[in-house]
């Protein structure tokens, strides 16, 4: 067990609100830790082969010393430090009992106790600060100056901190939005993902808002300041992930709880065994053997061995299979869960817009293919993700795309192109780039819209050619996942999200999601969170995003799916899909529910074997040696059992039913008459 979670350390809130020199230093000490953590696991590595080959004492009799110094020497500082403060940390009995079953001469198990110390605590202090630096790290996306427009219409730049509420700024392509406010003036379309993580850039114009650090697009636009900068949805984000780490910090595995108090009434048993019956007129030696066979078959050793050896196995199978649980503590999280949350862009969904269907027009005389080429082409010089999402379905199909002249982009509507002597606009519905749109193709567009995609207009000459649906395609996997997570917790998955009520109600219909939260900003996803959680819930949260990374770390357990996760998202969660396979979810939570069963079952036997051995010493002569080998055999009995979790077969085990099959289509979709479903 770590000293990190006996006593814990600062939470991330505490290293950034350090000057940067004091942060440095944190960062120094941490990366201390972890070299001093490798030398005793290298120091092992190098003594255990020797002494079980028979090499003489004097040969891995030092390194084995040097394991304890290299090791120890931090927990052992450190329950000094809190035993001065009337404290009895577990660690430095921990230490202790090392120390003494190396003064009976067993060395190796004390070593491994030791091992075990350094390499946990060194892991969660590399965590805590990496998640630090993530939250610091977050702050770059908001700008640090910003244009601002007096009365008289001169600009000037001011840094964003200087920003009061009421000030005009003035935001140019390209640029990121300084504050939050609202747009008095232009046309554009803003990229917010890191904010609501919807997927394709938004349409602003006057009166809508817009939020800080969110990316402008091809117009320009004058927003007037509606919120302090230090009170922005941004700066927001960056609170509430600190404060949630801050609160989750000193959590301790249970069998920690339990082995606090249990240790504290070994010592003093130890110490009432060895005084009151010199008190009484007993010999020295037999006395001191008594309490030293006492400290060593109660010693909390064995239990601590029954317990890692299976959470550590847990995590490693985990981590083979592309799950990384970051701690011992996250693994008995997970299997206490009952309620999962699930983000949609990039979690449920690719997170990038495909080309769905392509509707020409009746009476346009177009074939699905000759309209998306038209589209493609003149979609093809702009960087809009709507544009990629044209060009790559039409490369998908093998379609040959012509190159086009006179290309022109409207902020907020869409581009316009001579492609092969022809007119091409394609655009927005609701404001097409040629006019407006016939009846006919404006219902095409409205049904593609009912469905939860975003339609795209394509007018050939000044007349409607047809339209195009974009969408953020589900995973194939994600109603598997669903179905799977539903059955593992009893209660059927919740959808939060911050894209369009319409598009996210769309997605969990075709996922068997009934419960949807849309529209959410990530103080309103923390909030769901929390009320889950009020409620009597063990709350996981699924997400991706920065937007996702408050209630990451507010649930009661986070996982970010790793492939198109942002870093702090990453740095955030308490577990990552490192390969972005939905089914891996449903799956380690049923293997974390195994291994607790399987730390219940080593427990119960560790138990009884201390407490036989107890017995047997308090009433009556029980042998050193017969008590050594009675608690190493337990430990070696539990440590089989807890390594049975290791194998492929526990990881399809605990998937069984629950993994998604490979491959599987999603749910079929209904199309219109005349229409081509890409």
């Amino acid at each position: 067990m770590s000293s990190t979670l006996a006593t814990p350390r600062p939470a991330p809130t505490a290293d950034l609100a350090r000057p940067a020199s004091s942060a440095g230093g944190w960062r120094l000490a941490v990366l201390a830790e972890g070299r001093w953590a490798t030398a005793a696991v290298a120091l092992f590595l190098l003594a255990l082969p020797l002494h079980l080959l028979g090499a003489p004492g004097w040969v891995w009799g030092p390194l084995y010393a040097a394991v304890y110094v290299a090791g120890g020497w931090r927990p052992g500082l450190d329950g000094l430090v809190a035993l001065r403060d009337r404290t009895l940390d577990v660690d430095l009995l921990m230490v202790l009992a090392a120390l003494g079953a190396a003064a009976i001469g067993q060395v190796l198990d004390g070593a491994l106790l030791i091992v075990i110390f350094a390499t946990s605590g060194a892991l969660e202090a590399i965590a805590t600060a990496r998640t630090a630096d993530s939250v610091r790290r977050l702050l770059d996306l908001a700008p640090t100056t910003a244009s601002r427009l007096a009365d008289d219409g001169t600009e000037e730049t001011v840094p964003t901190e200087r920003l009061r509420v009421g000030d005009l700024l003035l935001v140019r392509p390209g640029e990121r939005v300084g504050a939050d406010g609202r747009v008095v003036g232009g046309v554009s379309e803003v990229d917010q993902a890191t904010i609501t993580g919807e997927p394709l850039p938004v349409a602003k114009e006057t009166g809508d808002e817009v939020f800080a650090g969110t990316l402008n697009g091809t117009g320009a636009l004058r927003v007037r300041v509606a919120r302090d900068p230090a009170d922005s949805v941004i700066a927001r984000i960056v609170a509430m992930v600190e404060e949630a780490s801050g609160t989750k910090a000193p959590t301790q595995l249970f069998i920690e709880k339990i082995e606090r108090r249990y240790s504290v009434g070994m010592v003093a048993a130890t110490a009432a065994l060895f005084t009151l019956p010199l008190l009484l007129g007993a010999d020295l030696r037999p006395t001191l053997l008594r309490a030293m066979t006492f400290m060593i078959v109660a010693s909390p050793c064995a239990v601590v061995l029954a317990t890692m050896p299976a959470l550590l196995s847990t995590i490693a199978n985990a981590g083979r299979h592309g799950v990384l649980i970051k701690s011992a503590v996250v693994l008995e999280r997970l299997a206490e869960v009952d309620m999962v949350a699930l983000d949609k862009t990039g979690t449920l969904t690719d997170g990038s817009p495909t080309v769905t269907d392509v509707w020409p027009s009746p009476g346009s005389g177009l074939t699905p293919d000759a309209l998306l080429t038209l589209a493609a082409a003149a979609e093809y010089p702009s960087e809009h993700p709507l544009a990629r999402a044209v060009v790559a379905a039409a490369r998908d199909r093998g379609l040959r795309v012509p190159s086009a002249r006179r290309f022109a982009a409207l902020p907020g509507t869409g581009v316009t192109a001579t492609v092969g002597g022809r007119a091409v606009a394609v655009g927005s519905p609701a404001r097409p780039p040629a006019g407006r749109p016939e009846p006919a193709a404006t219902a095409l567009a409205a049904r593609l819209e009912e469905d939860g995609r975003t339609a795209v207009l394509v007018a050939v000459d000044g007349r409607a050619a047809g339209v195009l649906g974009i969408a953020d395609q589900p995973r194939p996997d994600a109603a598997a996942m669903v179905e799977a997570l539903a059955g593992l917790t009893g209660a059927a998955p919740i959808l939060i999200t911050g894209d369009n009520p319409r598009t996210a109600a769309h997605l969990a219909d075709r996922v068997g999601i009934v419960d949807v939260r849309a529209g959410l900003l990530p103080t309103d996803k923390v909030t769901v969170v929390r009320d889950l959680e009020r409620s009597g819930h063990k709350v996981l949260v699924v997400g991706d995003g920065v937007n996702d990374a408050p209630a990451l770390a507010a649930a009661h357990l986070g996982v970010a799916m790793g492939g198109v996760g942002s870093d702090l998202a990453l740095r955030s969660a308490d577990a990552v899909v490192v390969r972005d396979e939905l089914a891996s979810i449903p799956t380690v939570i049923a293997l974390a529910r195994r291994a607790r069963r399987v730390v219940t079952q080593n427990l119960a036997v560790s138990a009884a074997f201390i407490a036989g051995l107890v017995a047997w010493d308090l009433a009556g002569t029980l042998p050193l040696p017969l008590g050594v080998a009675g608690h190493e055999g337990s430990t070696v009995l539990v440590g089989l059992n807890g390594l049975r979790l290791l194998t492929d077969g526990a990881w399809r085990r605990a998937g069984g039913d629950q993994a998604a099959p490979a491959g599987a289509p999603p749910p079929s979709r209904k199309t219109a008459p005349g229409s081509v479903t890409v």
